[in-house]
């Protein structure tokens, strides 16, 4: 996670990613080279780490088609960058450890749900949006089991209902007051 995320954004989606997948680990850092516990993870034989970040020699799994001895009998490892696209290229790109990981690519079904945010283009997702698209992909891939699919967009759907509901009121304290309008647009322009 960026110390932006971590130290700014309260309701940021990384967050919800993480309290929605048991097994999950939020660091924070830019450049993860020297993060110990992540180091540790990545070098540990049991599994087989790998990062969630496109790029043509990423392995598609929304395909549904995992190659032969894909995981070389360790267990799959998926590192996810929490941050905006500008910042999270940032941390790929400080980071060597990350780069030389190979990498799992999706192809997201729908665009960004995100009414608050916008995104550069309509591949790029929030981090619960596609924590949402890879564990289809996993799922469908025989790599894991998604157990609650709902659960991930339905807390993401009330998550933004409430900052939108906190927009409209005048008298409640929020990070994003005087965007109600153009939100306002957005939800209009998706229905």
């Amino acid at each position: 996670m960026h110390p932006k995320e971590y130290k700014e954004e309260k309701a940021a989606t990384g967050r919800f990613t993480h309290l929605c997948l048991k097994n999950s680990e939020i660091y924070m850092g830019i450049d993860f080279d020297s993060h110990k516990a992540v180091q540790e993870q990545i070098h540990d034989m049991r599994y087989f780490p790998m990062l969630l970040y496109p790029g043509k020699d990423a392995i598609n799994l929304s395909e549904g088609v995992v190659p032969s001895g894909f995981l070389h009998d360790r267990q799959l490892l998926v590192i996810l960058l929490d941050a905006t696209w500008r910042n999270a290229k940032k941390m790929f790109n400080r980071s060597l450890t990350l780069q030389k990981l190979p990498r799992i690519g999706i192809v997201p079904e729908d665009k960004s749900r995100y009414l608050i945010k916008r995104q550069p283009h309509d591949w790029c997702l929030s981090t619960i949006e596609a924590a949402h698209e890879l564990m289809k992909a996993l799922e469908n891939a025989g790599l894991d089991i998604y157990a609650q699919p709902n659960q991930m967009l339905d807390l993401f759907d009330r998550m933004q209902q409430y900052q939108i509901s906190c927009m409209r009121e005048p008298t409640q304290q929020n990070y994003r007051r005087g965007v109600g309008g153009k939100i306002e647009r957005r939800l209009i322009s998706s229905k």
